[in-house]
């Protein structure tokens, strides 16, 4: 009889005291090995059709992670990567934006990459206070809504849609031009953009039409294209979609050129598109980083961690994560030291001068965008990425 008391008491001891020993070995919610946690969260699509670029931003993330662990280690804090998959979807942004901001630990939230998922999730971060740099949003009311945590480190649409349209009517001397348009926040914009510049320029209009994301036959509006007979079809929206209509066009016998924005800088464009890729033109706020030296070594060194090539808006990503962690680092300073608030951050980010990144200067004006912005030319000639830059044009 007293063993079969003391057994069960056994047990329950070893229990209490192996629970107890876990705990103080993983270390409280707030520290890790004695050091204060500090996290950064990204938002992009890591499933889905935009996943390719989406997860690009993340890994350049842990990158520029990784590069300031040491400084910040060393006045007794531990940064920490915490990714989230937005699936381009604004509800879901919204979700995880409502998770994020709950967590204490976060203090900067890098993305996204889909602005209409963008727009809703930054309100969410403005009511919490809580610092946003985004690496590749670039619908114009990303910043004119005056949110105080809202900043970017690219080119806005009002530039790039205006920059389009000059290539198009000027140097692929357009005359008749198809729009098409995927009706979402970025396409919308980006295509009115376009639109009134290019008939500013006396460009004739022959269409606008939208489509829905998550269609894959194309025929009908591509065939409204061709019974238009124009010199030139601009589409505003994302690979996934844009890549299909490329395909079909050509498919159509449509070899005109066709031009689009950054929803096309992606690797995904060719394998959708494949060989129909060629006389493609987009305009993108993203640059090609392996034209200079630092470029090359980072482009090199995702290489080396991820087994792939970096895309579109990697290095973008490394520098958004980079300019936040300069603010934290200036708000701990002047905290002397100590752990500043989601508000203190907020305080420090804007006012960032002259950082210069390895994909581009970042100094923000009084709205969160960047003085530096500037927006490419790329031409796929062949079916690989990336494209052939040929143009860069500052603001």
């Amino acid at each position: 009889m007293k063993w079969n008391r003391i057994i069960p008491l056994l047990a329950v001891v070893i229990l209490v005291f192996g629970g107890i020993s876990g705990c103080s070995s993983s270390g409280s919610s707030s520290e890790s090995g004695g050091k204060t946690v500090i996290k950064i969260a990204t938002q992009t699509p890591l499933s889905g059709g935009s996943a390719a670029v989406g997860e690009s931003i993340k890994n350049a993330a842990q990158l520029a992670i990784d590069d300031h662990k040491k400084e910040f280690a060393d006045k007794g804090f531990d940064i920490k990567l915490a990714p989230y998959d937005d699936q381009a979807d604004p509800k879901k942004g919204v979700a995880n934006a409502q998770l994020i901001t709950a967590d204490k630990q976060v203090f900067g939230i890098v993305g996204h990459y889909n602005s209409g998922v963008a727009i809703p999730a930054s309100e969410v971060y403005e009511k919490n206070n809580l610092a946003m740099v985004s690496p590749a949003n670039t619908a114009v009311n990303m910043t004119e809504r005056g949110l105080k945590t809202v900043n970017r480190i690219v080119a806005r649409d009002d530039f790039q849609g205006p920059a389009g349209a000059d290539f198009a009517v000027k140097t692929l001397k357009a005359k008749k031009i198809f729009v098409i348009q995927d009706k979402t926040a970025y396409g919308s914009g980006l295509a009115e953009q376009f639109r009134d510049h290019a008939k500013e320029l006396g460009t004739q209009i022959l269409g606008y039409e939208g489509i829905t994301v998550g269609e894959k036959d194309f025929n009908g509006v591509i065939s409204q294209a061709a019974s238009k007979k124009p010199d030139l079809i601009y589409f505003a929206g994302m690979y996934t979609e844009g890549g299909q209509i490329i395909k079909q066009a050509r498919a159509k016998g449509l070899n005109m050129p066709i031009m689009s924005g950054d929803g096309l800088d992606s690797s995904s464009t060719v394998e959708i598109a494949g060989e129909a890729v060629k006389n493609v033109y987009f305009t993108s706020a993203s640059g090609d980083v392996t034209k200079t030296e630092k470029g090359q070594k980072f482009s090199q060194r995702y290489k080396d961690k991820f087994n792939k090539n970096i895309e579109s808006y990697a290095a973008y990503g490394y520098d958004a994560v980079a300019v936040l962690l300069q603010g934290i680092m200036a708000a701990i300073d002047k905290n002397d030291g100590k752990l500043p608030t989601r508000e203190q951050v907020v305080e420090n980010i804007r006012p960032i001068k002259d950082y210069e990144g390895v994909a581009t200067k970042v100094s923000f004006d009084d709205k969160g965008d960047n003085k530096y912005a500037k927006i490419f030319i790329y031409n796929f000639t062949k079916p690989s990425y990336p494209a052939s830059q040929v143009a860069e044009i500052s603001q």
